[in-house]
């Protein structure tokens, strides 16, 4: 079975935060949870996450996820280190186990390499293989020491490295596949005698070599894949290695993207070819949208699904759905549970929550439409208001095909209205309409002659 151990203790001293640094987000997801996506590409039968004071935390965002989670202690009395951090996943592991290693904080790594990485220990019978980069400036990371056949001697820090030794290129990535039955092996060998004083997980392979057993490297062309995050300025750049990489991916596969670097996707995004995003938009969540779509402006769409044809500008959509040949805004306001018909016009300054508004209906400017279930082809005029809150409770409107609500009304729910309703601009509407009837409701309007010229002479006396 292939285990799967994430390094995850890390508290966010050097992100100058107060929160865990594995939990920092990236496109509005946890750094950790890119990491236990891409493992998911190694077929793992078991993750195992070890976590630090952040375990609660990880529990509370992790709590879909099939995971194990152990606490690594921290204080006088326990070891410090990353092969310290190992050991407590031990009891997890079977003899004929291959371990896969992580570090929490390496969102950018993708499943494939991962997965080639796999296959590459599997195939080549390895006890032992660790994923390296080669990097111009590896200021901070554990060197990679070979022998002249191009076979792991060991790994050393970069504080304990030799002036030689600082001058290799190739560095530990921090990942590392290993058999199950060597790791408990060596890393109860594991000693502090170095100057940071730790349990190096990276000493397993000096004590895997001393028994003869064999230990490769496994060399990656992208060092970004394994770029590690200490600061918020490294957060800010891994986020744009992924919005480059899912933006890229969308272009490539059909979406034109007026300019790529000012739009926000996340990556569980699903969108359609030929659909148009230009500058400006953001789309989260478990969003769907379909082909030869414009969406433009101070856009934001959150788990919504927005069929073929839509065109939607500068206006938010929060878990809604909007059918085909529809468009909206600018500035409207779609809230939750609001499902839009297909070749429906809702305008600007209009704001839905939970609606039903069924095809062709109409709503051009100025208008709250909440709690209402509208028919086909209804007009619904500027500044017209569901009145549906009473200071206590939600009620709801219901409108019929083809009817039409004039400027200005306010519909008092729980309301009726039938089909081919009509209802006169300025009215407030509390008892249902019937199928075909006009309601109108307001004050008979009243012309007084000589009204202004009575005043003027009164002011004229003051």
């Amino acid at each position: 079975m292939n285990i799967c151990i994430i390094l995850a203790a890390g508290e966010g001293t050097r992100m100058k935060s107060k929160n865990s640094k594995v939990l920092h987000k990236l496109l509005n997801k946890p750094m950790i949870e890119y990491v236990l996506d891409a493992s998911d590409s190694v077929n793992v039968g078991k993750k195992i996450i070890i976590a630090g004071k952040n375990k609660n935390d990880l529990k509370n965002i992790l709590s879909d996820k099939d995971i194990v989670i152990k606490e690594q202690k921290i204080g006088k009395e326990y070891p410090y280190g990353t092969g310290y951090a190992v050991s407590l996943a031990l009891e997890e592991i079977d003899d004929r186990d291959n371990v896969l290693i992580l570090t929490g904080d390496t969102p950018l790594i993708k499943g494939q390499t991962l997965k080639d990485f796999m296959d590459f220990h599997i195939k080549n019978n390895n006890v032992a293989t660790v994923l390296t980069a080669n990097i111009e400036d590896p200021t901070g990371y554990g060197r990679i020491i070979k022998d002249n056949e191009g076979n792991l001697i060991k790994i050393v820090e970069h504080k304990d490295c030799t002036k030689e030794e600082l001058k290799i290129k190739e560095f530990n990535s921090g990942f590392i596949v290993i058999n199950g039955k060597a790791l408990k092996d060596s890393i109860g060998k594991l000693d502090q005698d170095n100057i940071q004083g730790e349990m190096y997980l990276t000493d397993i392979f000096e004590i895997i070599r001393e028994r003869g057993d064999k230990i490769s490297t496994f060399l990656i062309d992208d060092v970004e894949e394994v770029y590690g995050i200490n600061s918020k300025l490294q957060l800010s750049i891994a986020q744009e290695v992924l919005r480059k990489r899912i933006n890229s991916y969308h272009m490539l596969n059909g979406v034109i993207m007026e300019n790529p670097g000012n739009i926000f996707i996340e990556d569980s995004v699903i969108i359609g070819k030929d659909s148009e995003i230009r500058s400006g938009v953001r789309i989260t969540g478990n969003t769907i949208i379909g082909e030869d779509c414009l969406i433009h402006g101070d856009t934001v769409i959150d788990n919504s699904k927005i069929g073929n044809n839509v065109t939607i500008k500068s206006s938010t959509i929060e878990n809604s759905e909007i059918g085909d040949g529809t468009d909206v805004g600018p500035y409207a306001h779609l809230r939750p549970n609001s499902k839009l018909g297909k070749n429906i016009h809702i305008g600007n300054f209009v704001e839905v929550k939970n609606s039903n508004i069924d095809n062709g209906t109409k709503a051009g400017h100025l208008a709250y439409i909440g709690d209402g279930d509208i028919g086909k082809d209804v007009n619904i005029a500027c500044g017209v208001i569901f009145a549906n809150y009473d200071g206590k409770l939600k009620h709801r409107t219901t409108i019929g095909d083809n009817a039409f609500i004039g400027s200005n009304v306010n519909l008092v729910a729980p309301i009726s209205v039938g089909n081919k309703g009509y209802i006169a601009a300025g009215s407030t509407i509390t008892k249902d309409v019937g199928e075909g009837e006009l309601s109108v409701e307001r004050a008979e309007q009243r012309n007084i002659s000589g009204w202004v010229k009575r005043k003027e002479e009164r002011d004229s006396r003051k």
